[in-house]
Order: C-alpha cells, then structure tokens, then sequence
C-alpha cells in the first residue's frame, strides 16, 4: 500500500440535481464541454491530474499545494468569466476545496483521510467559491497575492475533527486597498515572531521560544483571529527586521514582537503589538515577575491582545486559553529544556533529554508532553542505539501521556515512534495519522513517520515527509541533510544540491552555537560532499569522530562519508565495527541508503548484512 502527502482539489457543480432536471442533455453538453475546453487544460498546466471525474464532481491531485490553490482559482475566474453572457439558471458553476492531507494510492485512484476533508470542504465552499484547509492557508503563505477570510473551525461533516476553514478570494483586486488595510470582512491577522532571548546565554534561548510557541497556540484557539503558523513566523528568528516588511511579506496587519530575560528565580517580557500597514503602537507592555508567574504573563499578553484587537473570545475558547499543560514553572522548563536536548538527536544529548523529561514528570506526575518525551528517547535509544531499554515500558509510557491527554498530537506520535521500535510498523501508521489529523504542523510526527518509512523502503513517502518537517522547522539542518541521500537515490539529483545548501547552512550556525555536539559535522559532511567540496567533508568527518570516537551513530555517519569520497576500506571497518551493535532502524536505514551505494557490491558488506540477518 502505497501513502503520500498530496493537495487535493474537489469540485464539484453548484444544483446539479436543479440543471439536469430543467435540461439534462442540454447540462451534459455544458459540462462536458467545460471540462474538455477549459478545466482540464488548466489543471494539467498546474501540473495536476485529473484522478477522476463522478457525474458533476472532479477530484484532482497537485504535487504542490500552490499550484493546486493556483489553479482552483484560475478556475474560478475563467469559469464565471464563461457564465457572463449565459442566463443565471443556466449557469455551471462549481464550489471548490482544497485540503493538504495524507492520502493511499490504489492504481490510478486515490482516497483516505486527505481525499474526504478535501471533498467536504468543497460542501461548505460558497458557490463560485473556494474553501481550504488551514494546513493549505499555511503552505501558500505570502506566495500567491489573494485575500483569505478565515471562517474559524467548523465541524466538517463524517471528520472526526474540527477543520480550521478559509475561503479564497477569487477577485484580481490585491489584498489591501491603497490605504494598506486588510478588506473588512477578514479577521484581524497576527503574526507572532519570536521573543528575543535577552538573558545573555544562548543556552536559555529554548525558554524564549517556548513562551513563543505556547502564545502562538493560546492566539490560534480564538476564532476571531487569523494566526500566522509558527514555522512561518519562525523563519524570521535572528533576522534584522522591518515590521511593516514583514506585514506585507505575511499578509497580515499586525505584529507582536517581544523579548525574555530570565534571571535565577525573576523573569522580564515585554511585548508590543504594531500595526504593520502604519508601524504604530497598538499596544506594548513590561512584565517583571516571579519565573513561577509565566503562565499568567502569557495569558496577559493574549487576553490583551484580543481586547486591543476587539475580538470576540467565546467561553470554549477563554477555557481552553487558561488551560495550561503545567501549572509547575520547574516542569515547564525541564521539559523545554529536554525537548531542546531531545531534537539535538546524538547519544548524549538524548541521555540528558530523558533526565530532562523525567525530572518534569517527578515534578508534575501530570504532565501528559513529559511522558511522551520520556518515551521518545526510549524509543531512539532503542532502535539506533540498540540501548537496553525495555519497549513495553515505554509503550506503557505513551498510555499514561495519552490517558492524561487523548487529543496530544505529540503523545500519539511519540506512541508511532515505539510501536515502530518494535517494528509494529502498521500499528505506528495508525498513531502517526492520528497525530497529524490532531495537529498537521507537528515536526515531530513528520520527522519520526519519516524515519519510520525510510526504514521500510518506503523512500518516496519518507522524502514527502521529511519536506514537510523541513517546512516545519525551517532552522533544523538535519532534515535537509538527511534528504541529500534520499533525494540522489530517487533520482533528484538538483533536490539533492539544494538540500544540501540549506543543510551545510544551518549545520555550520549549529555548530558554532554548539561546538562540543558532533552531530551537524557527522551529518552535514555528507552534505558537503553532495556540493563538491570534498576537504571539507574529510575535516568534518574527523572533527565528528574526535569528538565522539565512541558514539556509534557518528562511526556510521563516517562510514557513510568515507564511502562517498572513495575510501572503501576506512567505510568498511568503521560499518564492520558499529553495525552489529546498532538498532534495527539503523540496520534497516544503512539497506536504503544511497550513501553506500559505492560499497554495496563489495564482498565484505554483503557478507556483514549475511552476518547481521543470521543474528
């Protein structure tokens, strides 16, 4: 069974039941005509394809989420400029939705969870009109000049969820008048950039983005608000800035922007929201407190927000915003601080995460993201390490984060990422959906679904993923390496180069920040090899080995370099001598990757694979 991440559009003809009944040979012609002469052409200009066609419905399937959104407009404007001479009642008109999703391909066919949302979309999209998923409003971003009303989140019919809803303005008018302003009929838009980290320590700079994120997902509860996604704002971290550069690159009015400065037991915010089309004022404020008053600070500045914007917040809502995952400031910044550690991804840095993780727990036995933490490194220990950790508990380590909370996107991923430890790889898919139907940003749902499928030869699905969690978390430098392998073995080979840019990039400001952590040299050599920079590969290499000589992920990572810039027997030695004692994935990655495409014919590989599937 094959699986991918697709834009899906559904069409489908607004009172078709009313139009063949006045005329059905007469609405036939029409809408074949349409069809052939016009909506077909456009598709395949977007470079989509048309997967079927159901009476007066069409379901079509793009590679990229702005060309779907591109074309479904296109469609739009060229069909009511077709209507404009033909009576009203006559009229073939479409409604259109558009959905980012996961989807299973059959054939030539296509449906799932992805296909449904898409056509239910379709259902509440006015006539003439587009209707998407707010997992599409983020991709588009700024790309394509339209106006989005964000209808807030509507309970889609057969969808388990709720969908945040937008409707696309099909109108060629720009999305501000000459004023600037946003049209009235849109929710006041907000982005949130990321709190400045003033403390004087880069090691503190995980509690700035922490406050961040957490005000990021209390201003997405309130309906009456279009929030920027937090991968967009965030590539706009360490960036000189123009707040009204950045409204008009982001479509939005306004602007909170802010600092942190912790302090031992103290802690200082302040926040200032601008108005992007005029850099004034709205509002600004200095918070100096007790480190144990950072939850009320964050529910301050939303509250304020939201009362200086004249935004409606219902009680569902007002609850939902009080609601914190802690109200124990020590657990709090355990857990920041270990999922910090935990995306660092090397031997010692997942050690301390899982310290992290469990002080947060000892300190708030209620604290459902600590468990699942917890069961994160157990299960990366595990099955690349091969460390001494039984998979049961941390299986029973996901059932108390999700019987604490059952709707924790990060719980039902951190449960995929064990059940795929213990190789239940079907029984993961099903909690890796789960976590992405609960929360379609999360990176670590995409990055371990991703390492998941790869480990099973599902390389084409592993590469959707991974370049969704690079979208996500567009200052990592590991997806973007670990693409430049998958991408030369698909066959992408200018993919490969431009991940390997990116990733040479970010491993490089890694690697300043945190000179003593070996793996952006262990990873990041391969990306320079794929650029032609082969010296510079070799001194990364060693610079990983000597920093780490013991550290089995990173022999393999050199293994994999030795192997592409030709020194076969170094390659070997290094893979005879960490293989045996890696985890499963580990083994199973090295059978996929392209790396050591240079070595697979030799004898003493095939007989070290012969070895490890006998053990």
């Amino acid at each position: 069974m094959e699986r991918r991440l697709s834009a899906i559009l559904a069409a489908d003809v607004v009172g078709y039941s009313r139009l063949m009944s006045a005329d059905e040979a007469g609405t036939l012609t029409a809408l074949k005509d349409v069809r052939t002469s016009f909506i077909d052409g456009k598709i395949a200009e977007h470079q989509g394809r048309v997967v079927k066609l159901t009476g007066d419905g069409i379901l079509a399937e793009f590679p990229s989420v702005v060309n779907a959104v591109a074309c479904a407009v296109e469609l739009q404007r060229g069909i009511r400029e077709r209507n404009a001479d033909v009576p009203q009642d006559r009229r073939i008109e479409f409604r259109i939705g558009v959905n980012l999703g996961d989807v299973i391909v059959e054939g030539a066919d296509i449906y799932g969870d992805g296909v449904n949302v898409a056509a239910r979309l379709e259902g509440v999209a006015k006539p003439g009109g587009i209707a998407i998923s707010h997992s599409v409003r983020d991709q588009v971003g700024n790309r394509l000049d339209l106006v989005f009303e964000d209808t807030g989140e509507q309970k889609l019919k057969n969808i388990e969820r709720p969908i945040r809803v937008y409707n696309v303005s099909i109108e060629r008018v720009a999305a501000r008048n000459n004023k600037g302003r946003a049209p009235a009929e849109e929710r006041p838009s907000i982005a949130v950039l990321p709190f400045n980290n003033m403390s004087g320590d880069s090691e503190q700079e995980y509690f700035s983005d922490g406050i961040t994120e957490d005000i990021i997902t209390d201003l997405s509860k309130v309906s009456g608000l279009s929030v920027v996604a937090r991968h967009t704002a965030f590539t706009y971290k360490n960036r000189p800035l123009n707040v009204q550069e950045v409204g008009r690159e982001l479509g939005v009015v306004y602007i909170l922007e802010g600092s942190v400065r912790k302090a031992g037991a103290r802690v200082r915010v302040t926040g200032q929201l601008i108005n992007s089309t005029n850099g004034n004022h709205v509002w600004a404020d200095r918070f100096d407190r007790e480190l144990t008053d950072i939850f009320a600070i964050q529910d301050e500045i939303t509250h304020a927000i939201v009362e200086q914007l004249k935004v409606k917040l219902h009680p569902q809502e007002r609850q939902s915003i009080a609601q914190a995952p802690t109200d124990n400031i020590e657990a709090y910044t355990y857990y920041l601080k270990g999922r910090d550690f935990l995306n660092r991804r090397s031997k010692r840095y997942l050690q301390l995460a899982r310290q992290m993780f469990a002080k947060a727990v000892e300190l708030d036995p209620m604290y459902a993201r600590a468990y699942a933490g917890m069961a994160d490194c157990d299960s990366y220990l595990y099955m690349t390490y091969h460390a001494n950790i039984a998979m049961d508990e941390a299986l029973a380590t996901t059932e108390k984060a999700l019987s604490l909370d059952p709707n924790l996107a990060e719980a039902h991923a951190s449960r995929g990422v064990a059940l795929s430890a213990g190789k239940r790889y079907e029984e993961a898919q099903v909690e890796f959906e789960k976590a992405l139907s609960l929360d379609p940003d999360s990176y670590e749902a995409h990055y371990f679904y991703a390492r998941s499928n790869f480990a099973q030869g599902n390389v084409d699905r592993a590469a959707a993923l991974f370049e969704r969690a690079a979208e996500i978390k567009s200052d990592d430098y590991q997806v973007p390496c670990l693409l430049v392998a998958i991408y030369r073995s698909l066959g992408r080979q200018q993919d490969a180069k431009n991940a390997a840019r990116k990733g040479v990039e970010l491993a490089e400001r890694e690697l300043t920040l945190h000179p003593e952590d070996s793996r952006p040299a262990q990873i990041g050599s391969g990306a320079l090899f794929a650029l032609g920079e082969k010296d510079r590969a070799r001194e990364w290499t060693a610079r990983a080995l000597a920093i780490d000589p013991d550290d089995l992920v990173a022999q393999y990572n050199a293994a994999c370099n030795y192997s592409l810039l030709g020194d076969i027997d170094a390659a070997l030695d290094l893979l005879e001598q960490c293989l045996p004692k890696l985890g499963h994935e580990k083994v199973q990655w090295a059978k996929y990757d392209s790396d050591f495409d240079p070595v697979r014919s030799h004898p003493r590989y095939q007989k070290l694979f012969e070895r490890i599937d006998k053990g």
